[in-house]
């Protein structure tokens, strides 16, 4: 079948693309939102690295804004609070942690309450507390928070003798701050009455009735106490245990929650939440951290400087390694239920396209997660889902998907030895090693034929990873059948890989035997053209060969064997990153693949020394001194930078010389009866436009047939057109003496119509 009708139609149909249990399933694993050990400690839910970010920045009054947003009394919460959150600092693991309750304190100390009245409407229902206690306080203060009138009854004379009574650990500076805000609260205090007495006339005043322990247990003798908090629905009493001040506040929490359903004849179970300490499965790396002491904080200056050291808590790995999660700056939780919601359209515009396609599927991401995130898979399942419901349109890997046409259809070579009917082996160097280097990979085969006995076959060819990455698993199943067919033909000898892409996606392909072309280099040793490089360069491994350790080890030893000093960078080993190419991502996404490719090149200033010809194309391409592994064993250079029309001329011409030196065969090249020249310009406009010269010449073929052209009166140039498969190409050319000269090229997907 032709790519061309292999093309997307607006006739879409529905495929799940996960079950709810499989999105969610895989949803958490990402661990980026979970919380921060500090913030999971603390039953009351605060936000200890938005207070610190604050503090560090300077901003007082919002750390204020925050630590008030927990509690109604912060100088007693600040003060007497056991600090579990201060032990759980991860900071703690490599010195001290940092210094929680003194940046609290800190924010108390300078910051300032927004001014202006609340305007939200009083609740109706009103309610009462019989005695005084660290619950009752607290209690009393999360009512009114929550817009309920409070009638406070207590054997107190006045709001500073209560807040001593009930803490007396405050200074009279905080005591007195305490009462203060006791005053601002919509708190009606019945000072020096008797609780008990005054619960049994006043009760059926109220809706809410709560009590502080002591006056409950005289009130109701039989009373016993879960934990902090208890809710009796008989009575309508609410009380709480004053175990500590933690306690204290978190009981009151949960009893004004239970109230308020209580209030709205709800079940105060139903609901509530995750309440209080939690555990959290965040991943914090200290890689890179220095172990710090803390700074006494006595004034703002300190406490900034304290509240800096606290390295915000998150997981990022996959950030730090993965250009294209830095690119979109999302985290693979998120991005994968916007990816799962663009699959799940019917109709309408898929904005999330570019997306899945700019991933390079090289699974990084689940080598950096702590929990195996594998954001490739999903991109690649959702690329096949939407090929397969006509969603995914054919135009970002359609020049792609014809190169690998081209590989297999007329650049491909298969031939046995010469003077051997079986061969036990066959030779596979990958189609960007033929595009690329054709004189490493002719040096690689002859040196193989020399030295491996019963014969070493030669495939020129695609693997079929073009038709894999795009999706399109209809084209890569024919791929892999048609290489099936004829490796049978060859007698199904073991295939030797020249790239350990190639190898990887043959072994998925269930081929019996297949080994990299290093493997055997180790066996039978250097030869002689073995060039000896006694210079430090720093080795990417190929996202291929991720997972496949006898292939890193094996390239390791080689390069060794060669002099080369090897330096590995960051992320190295099962943790490199792509170039670029993987996944087609260069195709679809430029921008990407072009940061992909720098991320690469950060790791070293040295030249790079890989075992990929398209990883090593992409580096010499950002100027970067990149050489393969190939090369120095063989002594023969790759091409510099080749153009995508000198990738396809140098599949040809290798065919063509192996043809002809080997076996024989005149591969005859067609005669255009003309000559195409190109302007600089035009060679550079048509490789970042992805315009073969071969287009340009089936242009050019049609205007001599058809005389079609238009002369562009300001350039004095002539323009022609023709459409090829899905897309118009335009040229721009004058006439020589022998043919054309072309001065710049463009192409698009509309139909041109002609009317007269």
């Amino acid at each position: 079948m032709k790519i061309e009708e292999r093309r997307s139609t607006h006739v879409y149909r529905q495929k799940r693309m996960f079950t709810k249990e499989e999105l969610e399933e895989r949803e958490s694993l990402c661990v980026h939102e979970q919380p921060a050990y500090c913030n999971a400690a603390c039953p009351l839910k605060l936000d200890v690295k938005a207070l610190a970010a604050a503090l560090a920045a300077g901003d007082f009054d919002k750390a204020l804004a925050l630590y008030e947003k927990i509690t109604p009394f912060p100088h007693i919460l600040s003060t007497g609070c056991e600090a579990p959150c201060e032990s759980s600092c991860k900071l703690g693991q490599l010195g001290e942690g940092i210094a929680i309750r003194e940046l609290e304190r800190a924010a108390l100390a300078y910051g300032a309450k927004p001014k202006g009245a609340s305007l939200l409407r009083k609740k109706q229902q009103s309610a009462a507390i019989f005695g005084a206690d660290l619950f009752s306080l607290f209690l009393a203060g999360e009512l009114v928070k929550k817009r309920y009138p409070v009638s406070f009854y207590c054997s107190q004379k006045d709001g500073l003798s209560l807040v001593k009574d009930c803490a007396p650990w405050l200074s009279q500076e905080a005591a007195e701050a305490t009462a203060g805000l006791l005053n601002e609260l919509d708190i009606a205090f019945k000072w020096g009455c008797e609780p008990e007495a005054a619960y049994w006339e006043d009760r059926e005043k109220y809706a809410l009735i709560a009590a502080a322990w002591d006056t409950a247990r005289t009130l109701y003798p039989g009373l016993e106490t879960d934990e902090a908090v208890m809710v009796c629905r008989e009575q309508r009493l609410i009380t709480g245990s004053t175990r500590g001040v933690l306690d204290s506040a978190f009981g009151a929490k949960r009893a004004a929650l239970s109230a308020d359903r209580l209030a709205q004849h709800l079940d105060p179970g139903n609901t509530r939440g995750e309440e209080g300490s939690v555990a959290t499965r965040l991943y914090t790396s200290l890689e890179g951290v220095k172990p710090s002491k803390r700074i006494p904080v006595k004034d703002m200056d300190s406490a900034m400087a304290e509240a800096a050291r606290c390295i915000q808590c998150h997981c990022d790995e996959c950030i730090k390694g993965c250009a294209y999660l830095r690119h979109y700056k999302k985290f693979p939780r998120i991005l994968t239920r916007e990816i799962y919601n663009n699959v799940s359209i019917i109709m309408g515009d898929h904005m999330m396209n570019k997306p899945i396609n700019a991933c390079a599927l090289c699974g990084q991401c689940s080598v950096l997660c702590p929990n195996g995130y594998d954001m490739a898979e999903v991109c690649h399942i959702a690329r096949q889902n939407m090929v397969s419901t006509g969603k995914m349109p054919l135009a970002p890997h359609e020049f792609a998907l014809m190169d690998m046409l081209f590989s297999n259809g007329e650049a491909f070579l298969s031939r046995k030895q010469p003077g051997f009917k079986k061969c036990s082996y066959v030779f596979f160097p990958g189609c960007q090693a033929a595009a690329i280097a054709p004189a490493t990979v002719r040096a690689a085969y002859l040196d193989l034929c020399r030295r491996l006995d019963g014969g070493v076959a030669l495939m020129l060819g695609c693997c079929g990873a073009i038709g894999d990455w795009a999706g399109r698993y209809e084209l890569y199943g024919e791929t892999v059948d048609f290489l099936g067919k004829e490796l049978g033909e060859l007698g199904s000898p073991e295939i030797i890989a020249g790239c350990p892409s190639c190898k990887k996606q043959l072994l998925s392909q269930g081929r019996e035997s297949v080994r990299g072309i290093w493997e055997i280099l180790e066996e039978l040793g250097l030869p002689e053209t073995a060039e000896l490089r006694q210079r430090p360069m720093a080795l990417h491994d190929a996202c291929g060969a991720r997972g496949d350790a006898k292939t890193q080890e094996s390239i390791r030893r080689i390069a060794a064997k060669l002099g080369c000093e090897i330096r590995d960078t960051p992320y190295s080993g099962d943790q490199s990153p792509c170039c670029g190419y993987g996944g087609l991502t260069q195709y679809t996404n430029r921008e990407v693949a072009r940061e992909m490719t720098e991320s690469c090149l950060e790791r070293s200033p040295l030249p790079y020394l890989s075992y990929c010809m398209a990883c090593r194309d992409r580096f010499a391409r950002e100027g970067r001194e990149s050489l393969h592994l190939l090369e120095l064993v063989y002594g023969a250079a790759a091409d510099n930078c080749p153009d995508i029309s000198a990738k396809r001329y140098n599949r040809l011409g290798l065919k063509q010389q192996l043809l002809k030196e080997l076996w024989g065969e005149e591969l005859k090249m067609e005669d255009l009866g003309f000559e195409v020249e190109y302007t600089p310009e035009a060679e550079e406009r048509m490789d970042d436009r992805m315009i073969l010269r071969s287009d340009v010449i089936q242009v050019l073929q049609h205007l001599r047939e058809s005389g079609e052209a238009v002369l562009e009166e300001d350039s004095g140039l002539f323009v022609t057109r023709e459409r090829l498969g899905n897309v118009t190409f335009w040229v721009k050319y004058s006439e020589t003496e022998k043919g054309y000269l072309v001065h710049s090229a463009y192409s698009h997907r509309m139909t041109v119509v002609n009317r007269l």
